[in-house]
């Protein structure tokens, strides 16, 4: 797909699910909210470039990923900085911690959960399986994921931590390299504690038993192609985007509903023709109250939504572009959100 028209492109108001539009392209300063007509309504001024999620919390404050000049290099979807901005842009809170990548989430206890980078033990990193031989870090060295819940006064009450897997039972998939183990990239809370997370190098979807700290449910499939964003949704099935990365002759992308008890597909969405559709990293989609689906394909800074039969109802392109080191042009976006105006992330402060 070769983007050759930015800002709204579609919009059919008789089957779209009408709100506001939330998205933060990677490596800008701000955050925006568009309106159905692709009008943006309200923005926020970022202290320093996106590296991950961007969201609205219930109260209307935006929750953000930035990214931070220190901590590990060489890595992807780098934050370090959680700060959380009122509606004017003021900076309500600020957790550091310069490893964080990805995501994170605010509890219904106020505390927060995130994802973090940590060098895996020499004798750890010996045992992962799997990748492209030879393609650890230039020290040899292996980054793996850990997670840790803090309270609002920066207290640690809670973690959990990759390397302390049965390793050998995860292999990595065998075209990725061997710096990370396993490159988490969304960290979705549950309502018993426990952690829904998605394990891009291992195309693994898992759920983290909160007190065992061992998986209580997991799947992999090769073909998701190194997934990103697991969710749950309302009726208890799971919501992930597949990548589709090194898939097919022609590689695709598909938005995934997994029912997880007897984990089987109950719908999926595809573009026609399927290689219409493709977006190797970064990504997701979020389920509308309508029962239609926003799609966010990142490479492409791509929203739109599909009804459950797969027409596109709207349709929306990232005009922001950062210049990449090859000097490049690019659009990416992380992910994108969907809110009402009666939310109370909104409130009636702006109108679709």
């Amino acid at each position: 797909m070769r983007i050759t028209q930015t800002g709204l492109l579609t919009c059919d108001p008789s089957k779209a699910s009408p709100g506001l539009t939330l998205f933060a392209p990677l490596e800008a300063h701000n955050a925006y909210l568009l309106n159905m007509a692709g009008d943006t309504v309200h923005e926020w001024a970022l202290g320093e470039p996106v590296g991950g999620n961007v969201y609205l919390l219930e109260n209307g404050n935006l929750l953000t990923a930035e990214r931070s000049p220190e901590g590990p290099i060489g890595v992807n979807g780098k934050g370090g900085f959680i700060r959380e901005y009122d509606w004017d842009g003021g900076v309500v809170s600020e957790y550091i911690d310069h490893a964080q990548h990805h995501d994170m989430r605010r509890l219904d206890n106020g505390n927060l959960l995130y994802i973090g980078w940590e060098e895996m033990d020499p004798d750890k990193a010996t045992r992962v399986q799997g990748g492209i031989a030879g393609t650890e870090h230039n020290d040899g060295s292996i980054l793996s994921d850990y997670l840790k819940e803090v309270t609002p006064k920066g207290d640690v009450v809670w973690e959990w931590h990759m390397q302390d897997m049965e390793i050998e039972n995860y292999p990595l998939h065998l075209e990725v390299p061997r710096a990370e183990f396993a490159h988490m990239n969304s960290c979705f809370p549950l309502p018993n504690g426990d952690v829904l997370v998605s394990l891009r190098r291992n195309s693994m979807v898992a759920v983290i038993h909160r007190e065992t700290k061992k998986f209580n449910w997991q799947m992999s499939d090769l073909t998701w192609g190194m997934q990103h964003d697991a969710q749950m949704l309302d009726n208890g099935n799971f919501l992930f985007f597949a990548n589709g990365l090194s898939t097919a002759t022609f590689p695709h992308s598909r938005v995934i509903e997994l029912d997880p008890k007897p984990k089987e597909i109950v719908w999926q969405y595809k573009g026609s023709p399927p290689f219409s559709f493709f977006s190797p990293h970064i990504s997701g989609a979020q389920r509308l109250a309508n029962g239609n689906t926003l799609i966010c394909e990142g490479v492409w800074g791509r929203f739109f939504e599909v009804t459950p039969e797969g027409e596109i109802v709207w349709e929306y392109i990232s005009p922001h572009e950062f210049t990449y080191f090859n000097n490049d042009k690019l659009n990416w976006v992380f992910r994108c959100y969907r809110y009402t105006e009666d939310s109370r992330q909104i409130n009636n402060r702006v109108s679709a």
